[in-house]
C-alpha cells in the first residue's frame, strides 16, 4: 500500500527587524544657537537642523540625532566654550565626544561656509579619523580654578590701571604735596592718598583718594582670590606646591591646562606639546634639526617659564645645569627651553591622577 504523504501548510515568511544604522553625529556651536548633521558610517549625509543653545534644545538635538540610528560618536567645536554644555549632556548618555579644533581648510575652500557644512565636516572629522581629541570634562576642580583665574587676571589689571591713573593725577596737584608723595613707595603712596582729607584742595586730591581706595579695594580681591586659588590646588594635587618654583598661580594654570581628566594626555611627551615646549622637527635632505614650538597653550608656557627662573635663582641643582649648559655653548634661551621640557616632564606626574591599588580579596 502507498502511504501519501499529508501536505505541509506554508508558513508565512518571517520579516526579522533589521538592525539600526550607526550614525555619527556632528555640531557647530553657537552661543544662541547650535547646528547638527548627521551622517551615516558610510559618509552619506542624512540630515541637518538648528536647535537653540538651552537645556531644552540639547536634549531635542539629542534626541533628533538618535532618531537615525545607533548614536555612539559625536564630533563637537568650542567643547570649551559654547559647546560645553552639550558636551556634557552626550557623555552622560554614553556617546564618545570628539573635540573639532578647525575645519578642513581644502574642503572649506572648495565647499564654501555654512554652519550645516560645519557641522558635517566635524561629523566627517569623527568617521575619518582625523579629529581624536578627547576635550576635557569641566566638571571639577579645574573648571573652578579657571573662573577664579578669570576675575585674578582682571582685578590685577584694574588696580595696575588704577595706580598708574593715581600717578598720573599725582603730577596736577599742588607742588608742595605732590613733592611729599613722589618720596614715597607704592605701598605708602596708595595708603596716604586713601587717607587725605580732602578740604577745599580741589577734585584732584578728590580723584587721588578715590583712586587710592579703589586700589586697596581691588588688592583685597586679588588676595581673597589667590586663597580660594591656594586653596582648591592644595584640595586636588598640594603635591604640586611642594615642587621647587611652583606656586599657586603656576599650579592652577597647569592644572587647567591639563583639565578635569588629566587621564586624556597619554604621556608626559604629549604634556609637553600641549604647554607648547616639544621641539618640532624640520629635517630636509642633509639638514638635521629642530624648531622652537609656538603653539600649544601659551599660559602653561609661562608658567613653566617662571617656574624655571625661580629654580635658576634659588635651585642648587638647576644652578649646576645651568653652568655645565654655559660651559658647552648653549645659549641662555636654549637653556631656559631645555629646562622648561625637563620641568614639564617632572609636573606631568604629579598632574596625572593617581592610580588606585586594588584591595587584594580575602582568602
Amino acid at each position: 500500500m502507498t502511504v501519501t504523504s499529508m501536505p505541509q501548510p506554508a508558513l508565512p515568511a518571517q520579516h526579522l527587524p533589521r538592525p539600526a544604522e550607526e550614525v555619527v553625529l556632528g555640531v557647530d556651536t553657537h552661543k544662541d544657537v547650535h547646528v547638527a548633521a548627521v551622517i551615516t558610517v558610510l559618509g552619506a549625509s542624512l540630515a541637518h537642523q538648528e536647535f537653540p543653545a538651552t537645556a531644552a534644545g540639547y536634549h531635542q538635538l539629542l534626541t533628533w540625532g538618535q532618531s537615525f540610528g545607533v548614536l555612539r560618536r559625536a564630533g563637537v567645536e568650542c567643547t570649551g566654550s559654547f559647546g560645553t554644555a552639550l558636551t556634557r549632556l552626550l557623555r552622560r548618555e554614553g556617546i564618545e565626544v570628539v573635540e573639532i579644533n578647525q575645519p578642513d581648510r581644502a574642503t572649506r575652500r572648495k565647499r564654501g561656509k555654512t554652519d550645516a557644512l560645519d557641522a558635517d565636516a566635524a561629523a566627517r572629522a569623527v568617521l575619518s579619523g582625523r579629529a581624536t581629541t578627547v576635550p576635557k570634562s569641566a566638571d571639577g576642580p579645574a573648571k573652578d580654578m579657571r573662573v577664579l583665574r578669570l576675575a585674578k587676571e582682571s582685578a590685577v589689571k584694574a588696580r595696575t590701571q588704577a595706580l598708574n591713573q593715581l600717578k598720573a593725577v599725582l603730577m596736577s596737584i599742588d607742588p608742595d604735596l605732590r613733592e611729599l608723595l613722589t618720596r614715597l613707595s607704592n605701598p605708602a603712596l596708595v595708603a596716604t592718598c586713601a587717607a587725605l582729607d580732602i578740604g577745599d584742595r580741589g577734585e584732584a586730591v578728590f580723584t587721588m583718594r578715590l583712586l587710592a581706595r579703589r586700589v586697596q579695594y581691588l588688592s583685597d580681591e586679588v588676595k581673597e582670590l589667590t586663597r580660594r586659588t591656594t586653596r582648591a590646588v592644595r584640595s586636588c594635587r598640594p603635591e604640586l606646591l611642594d615642587l621647587v618654583g611652583v606656586g599657586p598661580d603656576s599650579a592652577a594654570v597647569l592644572l587647567i591646562a591639563a583639565g578635569d581628566n588629566p587621564d586624556r594626555i597619554t604621556d608626559e611627551a604629549s604634556f609637553a606639546a600641549l604647554c607648547g615646549v616639544s621641539p618640532l622637527e624640520q629635517s630636509s635632505g642633509k639638514t638635521q634639526r629642530r624648531r622652537l614650538n609656538r603653539g600649544g597653550n601659551r599660559q602653561a608656557n609661562a608658567a613653566l617659564y617662571r617656574v624655571v627662573q625661580t629654580r635658576i635663582r634659588w635651585d642648587e641643582r638647576t644652578q649646576k645645569y645651568l653652568e655645565r649648559r654655559t660651559a658647552e655653548g648653549m645659549s641662555k634661551r636654549e637653556i631656559i627651553r631645555c629646562l622648561k621640557r625637563y620641568v614639564a616632564r617632572e609636573l606631568y606626574r604629579h598632574i596625572q591622577p593617581r592610580a588606585t591599588n586594588p584591595v587584594p580579596s580575602a582568602a
